[in-house]
């Protein structure tokens, strides 16, 4: 059967950092889904037309928009949203790792492992690349969570072996193995996959990361992922644990880890070395810009980024970051770009375009998520203001579709994601 959904539908199926005209609305628009696709997408009269006998759903209150994609978020740190006065070592010593430490209870981690996949759906998040937790048992229960209410996850069994607590290290061979064992079970099971995923240089000795290197080589389709030039004090830390690196990011390089497979989080401090080899890779940054403010790690560097061509998608970086909503992401960004000494002056297709499509390409998923094409998977998202809210007069009042979606990330804290759709079914939210 076929179902459309009628309202204000709004995406981004090209880079407006690239071309002009990149958003694509479509005030009194509809979408057509079929078998979990994208049947259509257009003017609500010409849908209908082409689906006589569709079920029809008003969705004339809010926005439908394309399922939001989170490139970097901790499924263990939800509980540290908040802790604040800290700069990211201290906030990793003092508050999140003897939280992570906990979750080789397995019933903790299940526990958590709910929680974390219900507040991604209900903020409207439908695929993510997710840091697990350091545990093998606790990160299987990720990806059962996630397949349970369909989201689209990339994950992976963080690995250290220093430099953390010790109940959160391992060895290489024993990494080695606990992962192997969940890449077989759990990597391109139906909407999961899996990413090699070490903490950080700094908690990872030539020896773990050469393990890295092997399970990338040995799996071609496996994902990456780890942090990079996110706090000075970081930084420097790195330098004196790997005296041979020229900077941070060759003590990945060096293993063969900076590919177009990578996704790195943070970024704010490269070096101009740095961008080019990202940029020669083709790997990608996941830009965290509340957690980068609510740590005092800095403002990423939007404009050099962009003149080397890299490409980047935003991450909430639960739990450094201020929440899971990527509404408020984007407005960060846009805030701290506005204040950077060289910011770049984003709008609110960028906004959109960061939050949806921009994360579906640097996880190599542009053809099937991101945007609200043909053919693509009906993750969609439907969002609608708060009775009696500035937001809502804005969407009685404003004639601007643009200026509208301005006042969406501007004010999302007063939106509701009402409804949620995975592959054209409605999620449970709750």
């Amino acid at each position: 059967m076929t179902l459309i959904l009628r309202g204000l539908v709004v995406h981004t199926p090209k880079n407006p950092f690239r071309e002009s005209g990149a958003l694509e609305p479509f005030s009194d628009g509809a979408i057509a889904i079929q078998d979990g696709k994208i049947a259509a997408i257009g003017n609500h009269v010409q849908v209908a037309e082409r689906f006589p006998q569709a079920k029809t759903q008003d969705c004339r209150g809010g926005i439908l928009l394309p399922g939001l994609i989170d490139t970097h978020v901790h499924y263990p740190q939800t509980r540290v949203i908040g802790a604040m006065g800290y700069t990211l070592l201290d906030w990793l010593e003092q508050r999140t790792l003897p939280l992570e430490a906990r979750l080789s209870d397995n019933k903790f981690a299940r526990e958590l492992a709910l929680e974390f996949v219900r507040l991604l759906l209900s903020n409207g998040t439908t695929t993510a690349l997710v840091f697990g937790s350091h545990f093998q048992g606790a990160t299987a229960n990720l990806f059962g969570a996630a397949e349970d209410v369909g989201l689209r996850i990339i994950a992976g069994q963080v690995c250290s072996d220093r430099k953390l607590l010790p109940e959160l290290h391992t060895t290489p061979e024993h990494s080695y193995h606990e992962q192997k064992m969940l890449i077989h079970r759990f990597h391109n099971k139906g909407k999961l996959r899996y990413a090699v995923t070490p903490r950080f240089s700094l908690s990872a000795s030539e020896g773990l990361l050469e393990v890295c290197q092997t399970l990338m080589d040995e799996h071609s389709d496996v994902h990456f992922t780890t942090h990079i030039n996110e706090n000075t004090d970081e930084i420097r830390t790195v330098a004196e644990l790997f005296p041979w690196a020229r900077d941070y990011l060759e003590t990945y390089d060096r293993f063969g880890l900076v590919t177009n497979r990578s996704v790195f989080a943070h970024n704010v401090h490269p070096s101009e070395l740095e961008l080019a080899r990202l940029a020669e890779a083709q790997a990608a940054i996941a830009h965290c810009p509340s957690s980068n403010a609510f740590i005092g790690s800095g403002i990423f560097p939007m404009k050099r980024h962009l003149q080397h061509g890299i490409r980047f998608g935003l991450g909430s970086d639960v739990g450094g970051g201020t929440g899971f909503c990527l509404l408020k992401e984007g407005l960060t960004a846009y805030i701290a770009q506005r204040y950077a000494e060289d910011g770049f002056p984003l709008t609110p297709a960028h906004l959109l375009y960061l939050a949806t499509r921009a994360g579906a390409e640097i996880l190599g998923l542009e053809n099937t998520v991101g945007d609200l094409s043909v053919g693509k998977a009906a993750d969609i998202i439907y969002v609608r203001p708060e009775e009696k809210s500035t937001l809502e007069v804005h969407f009685r009042h404003l004639d601007s579709v643009e200026q509208l979606l301005g006042s969406l990330f501007t004010l999302h804290g007063e939106a509701k994601v009402e409804k949620v759709w995975l592959d054209g079914q409605e999620a449970i939210l709750n």
